[in-house]
């Protein structure tokens, strides 16, 4: 039998929806993990030859960061119609990012007492590491946030400051009433595109996953976590408790909404976050997840979720939180009540001035851990003992920080009334 011209275009179309477009995006991408896996244990230190398909992958995304970041908050500060609300988003926002980010580091201070990883450690193998940067001042910070020139700080990523120039341009948008809206117009169509792009950036995903994964696994291997089992142990079951106990915590006392489906929902973003190790890439996706799967409104994701990836770092404030005390534990430094409030306050900071990038936080350690007595040496000694086994932990409290991103954005939403609950509960469309 013979195919007309139709039917011969129409079958790999068929073929190819129903083996791989058909396939919801999360299970491709876990598919794409698993594979990953299996490859870097059988291929060893040569699946770094196809470490260049991640390092595109994560390229591609943070090619629309800035941008993205900048577009949406305008449209979504546009949105918001009334200026009080913006205010009233903004405050609420950040206080549940502090108060999730103190839950973290009280997570992990308690399990680094608890399990006592760093008892009898040995630092002998370790290579110092020079060069640690020291926490950005908090004054310095602050300064930051207002760009000299908004362009160069769009072309350079400072994330911060386009965040700044983008809500004050979009409050001005706002109060300019029928004069502003050919603006108004405009970013709200870029917005618009600019989702368009990240669907088509993440039809790529499973690709650079698999090949970062791959990498990951050849060059570290299930064997590198035999020295630092128990520091690993301490990060993977406080990222548990921080996303399961305190994330879906606030999300059924604060937004009173059944925490089953946001964990549902949230796969794809979380998948992204441990392949990439970055809340600055995962950004483009959290945004289509917190739109498309939890019902979150512009006005709300689009100011929520970038401010978020600056300034919400639970994951890293627990990751540090343990580290202060595995390595008062190493070194044999008794510490006092003060000195683990002093953990607490100056992880908040640099927590919040960490970078959105793979393992940041190492090298943000130095000023926690010189106001409980550890010199300069000794910090370097540590990260030279960490940093070979930090990429995959790395992976796990990056989703913790994007999880909390969303658990965020999912309250803000309930209390702004900027959520579709019946798509909340409802599963994603397949």
């Amino acid at each position: 039998m013979t195919l007309d011209s139709d039917s011969v275009d129409e079958r790999p179309r068929s073929l190819a929806h129903r083996y791989w477009f058909g396939v919801v995006l999360w299970k491709r991408i876990l598919l794409a993990l698993v594979l990953g896996v299996i490859v870097g244990l059988i291929w060893g230190e040569g699946a770094g030859q196809i470490r260049w398909l991640g390092d595109l992958f994560v390229r591609l995304i943070q090619m629309v960061v800035a941008p993205l970041v900048f577009v949406t908050i305008v449209s979504g500060v546009i949105s918001l119609s009334d200026p009080k609300r913006l205010g009233s988003i903004g405050v609420k926002a950040v206080s549940l990012y502090v108060l999730t980010s103190l839950t973290a580091i009280t997570v992990g201070i308690t399990l680094a007492l608890l399990i006592q990883p760093g008892a009898g450690v040995d630092f002998s193998d370790a290579i110092p590491r020079e060069g640690l940067e020291a926490a950005q001042p908090f004054a310095g910070m602050i300064e930051m946030i207002v760009p000299t020139n908004p362009i160069a700080a769009l072309a350079s990523g400072q994330i911060l400051a386009v965040i700044f120039f983008a809500l004050l341009l979009g409050a001005a948008i706002l109060v300019s009433g029928e004069a502003g809206k050919p603006l108004a117009d405009v970013f709200n169509s870029a917005s618009e595109a600019m989702l368009k792009l990240v669907g088509f950036i993440m039809e790529v995903a499973p690709f650079g996953v698999f090949a970062l994964i791959a990498w990951v696994m050849g060059t570290t291997g299930l064997s590198a976590f035999v020295n630092v089992a128990l520091l690993a142990l301490c990060v993977v079951v406080g990222c548990m408790i921080q996303i399961l106990v305190f994330h879906g915590g606030i999300i059924k006392m604060f937004a009173r909404l059944p925490a089953w489906p946001f964990f549902r929902d949230v796969t794809d973003a979380g998948l992204v976050a441990f392949s990439t190790s970055s809340s600055s890439a995962t950004l483009p996706v959290t945004m289509a997840v917190a739109e498309q799967n939890l019902g979150i409104k512009k006005p709300v994701f689009s100011t929520v979720l970038p401010l978020g990836m600056t300034v919400s770092m639970d994951g890293t404030a627990l990751y540090i939180g343990i580290l202060a005390v595995f390595a008062a534990q190493a070194f044999g430094i008794t510490l006092s009540l003060s000195d683990y409030a002093l953990i607490v306050v100056t992880t908040l900071l640099v927590s919040i001035g960490t970078a959105p990038v793979p393992s940041a936080s190492l090298f943000m350690l130095a000023a926690v851990l010189q106001g409980i007595g550890v010199d300069p040496m000794q910090t370097a000694l540590l990260v030279g003992f960490v940093l070979p086994f930090d990429r995959i932990l790395d992976m796990t409290r990056t989703v913790t920080n994007v999880i909390s991103d969303l658990a965020v954005a999912t309250v803000v939403g309930k209390w702004e009334n900027e959520i579709d609950v019946d798509a909340y509960v409802a599963p994603p469309v397949k």
